[in-house]
């Protein structure tokens, strides 16, 4: 007896369909072939537990089971449950007849319920575009799946629970009128209940005033920036507030956002009741971060915090501290928005569209340059060039908006008088984002400034003859880069479109190029 079970593999960010071919005969053997990895072989001796307890373990059945496509590794337990009921099904304990319009899959306990699997999102999506009537998985990822339109979500609790609704049987014996259901969410008014503001809020920040302006700058352009200044300056607590004035994320985003989460298994987290990811990711990881946690990839590829940070910011705080080969992996990502992980058997493309937010001290003890004499600098200045040589110039040089900031002084701390708010900042970045949404709306990959390509950068940041030579005396006197350039105009740009102004004049271009002088000798003295 031939059975066909169907589920699917996460690949990427994505998932492919795989098929589950057992073939059952009379006797006691177990045979498992299709490429499945250690913990897809060990989905014998958790089926073999959960059926003994609930009854149904006297099958009397060899078994040959095929996970087709043969190329394609499988991992994880998600696939124990279409795997036992593939078992049920040549015993046949379950009724073939609604198999092929299923999707299956699902991790077993030894006393059979179902625990929560990761990439529950990509899985209902390829079940959709595969044209199956429904997916079945466990409870705890059935929000999440039913964000997907057209398609019927069954999240059931137990094996058990599975095979009354294969069967056409009662949910429950006890309450035989009660049917199964399908999972139905609201995408729209989830969206709209979870797109709340965030709590924190520019207006506890004191003073900064130029910091707060190149924050906002950033936020209006997609642009990269790093804050250098000394201990306690408010640097964290600035970052921490980006996403307060970021443009709220789009369905589109909010869907490939949870996709990636669902595949780092972030969404099935006990505790976890958010269906779908409507805020902007903020990703801060910690400076003993490896390189492979960082850009993802590992013996089995997961995406890492850039990924994790797609359509969001990533900050990373002390920017020193972190290993030099941790940043330099950043240089690919910065450029080209995503990462392909190669290994030997397999390749995977992560998207990583994401705001870089650094920080960092000026030196060592974090007060060189700091006129105060309670906290002189003991740096000696070979002490302060290792420290700044630790962010190399190809990786500064990817970075738009390079701001000093500077320690609160006390009167501006002593005021009682909030700051201006995220809402008002945002209401700029939002009027400055409508235009770059206008100016970019026959392209599919470049939504805000800071993505124009170097096309793009000639055709919508031409310079007067005054701006220009004002450019090239700049170039020349820093020693800038061509990647320099195309960075100044593109922030020369934004600042113009907060000021909506549809040319690049002197002033946009001053403020651009203050954003671009920091000269990391004088920070050596």
């Amino acid at each position: 007896m031939l059975i066909k079970i169907f589920s699917a593999a996460p690949v990427g960010i994505d998932a492919v369909p795989v098929t589950i071919e057992v073939h059952a005969v009379p006797g006691f053997d177990f045979t498992l072939v299709g490429l499945p990895d250690a913990s897809v072989k060990e989905s014998h001796e958790r089926i073999n537990a959960a059926l003994t307890v609930n009854g149904m373990e006297n099958l009397r059945r060899s078994f040959t089971i095929n996970m087709a496509p043969a190329d394609i590794k499988k991992e994880g337990s998600a696939f124990d449950l279409p795997l036992a009921i593939g078992m049920l099904a040549g015993a046949e304990k379950v009724k073939t007849k609604n198999l092929n319009a299923y999707m299956i899959m699902g991790e077993l306990s030894l006393d059979g319920s179902l625990q929560p699997i990761r990439g529950a999102l990509p899985i209902a999506l390829c079940a959709r575009k595969e044209g199956f009537k429904g997916l079945i998985l466990p409870a705890a990822n059935a929000d999440e799946a039913a964000v997907v339109e057209g398609l019927e979500v069954y999240g059931l609790n137990d094996l058990m629970e599975v095979v009354h609704f294969l069967n056409g049987e009662p949910k429950d014996e006890l309450n035989p009128d009660e049917p199964f259901a399908p999972t139905h969410v609201d995408t729209q008014s989830l969206f709209d209940e979870l797109a709340f503001p965030s709590d924190l809020d520019f207006s506890d920040v004191r003073g900064q005033f130029k910091v707060r302006r190149a924050v906002e700058i950033a936020a209006a352009g997609g642009h990269n920036m790093i804050m250098i200044g000394p201990p306690g300056a408010g640097k964290s607590m600035i970052a921490k507030r980006i996403p307060s004035i970021l443009p709220p994320l789009t369905l589109e985003e909010a869907l490939e956002t949870t996709k990636i989460h669902s595949i780092a298994g972030l969404t099935a987290k006990k505790g976890a009741k958010t269906a779908l990811i409507v805020q902007r990711p903020f990703r801060s990881p910690h400076h003993t971060i490896t390189d492979v946690a960082l850009v993802g990839g590992g013996q089995n590829p997961h995406p890492g915090e850039i990924s994790l940070a797609h359509n969001g910011v990533l900050f990373l705080d002390e920017l020193p501290e972190y290993k030099r080969s941790v940043l330099e992996v950043l240089r690919q990502p910065l450029e080209d928005r995503h990462i392909t992980v190669a290994r030997t058997k397999e390749t995977v493309d992560y998207p990583a569209s994401f705001m870089l937010v650094a920080a960092m001290n000026p030196c060592p003890c974090g007060h060189y340059g700091e006129n105060n004499p309670a906290h002189p600098c003991t740096c000696t200045p070979a002490q302060i060039h290792r420290y700044m040589s630790k962010i190399s110039g190809p990786l500064l040089d990817r970075i738009d908006i390079q701001c000093e900031i500077e320690a609160v002084p006390y009167d501006q701390l002593r005021d009682a008088q909030p700051g201006e708010s995220s809402a008002t900042m945002r209401e700029r970045v939002l009027r400055a984002r409508a235009i770059q949404n206008e100016r970019f709306k026959h392209s599919r990959l470049v939504h805000c400034n800071a993505m124009m390509t170097s096309k793009m950068v000639r055709q919508y940041c031409a310079l007067d003859a005054e701006c220009d030579r004002l450019l090239e005396f700049t170039m020349s006197r820093l020693g800038l880069s061509a990647r320099a350039y195309d960075r100044i105009l593109k922030v020369a740009r934004t600042i113009a479109d907060i000021e909506g102004a549809s040319e690049i004049k002197k002033p946009h271009l001053l403020e651009a190029i203050s954003y671009r002088s920091l000269d990391r000798s004088t920070w050596a003295g």
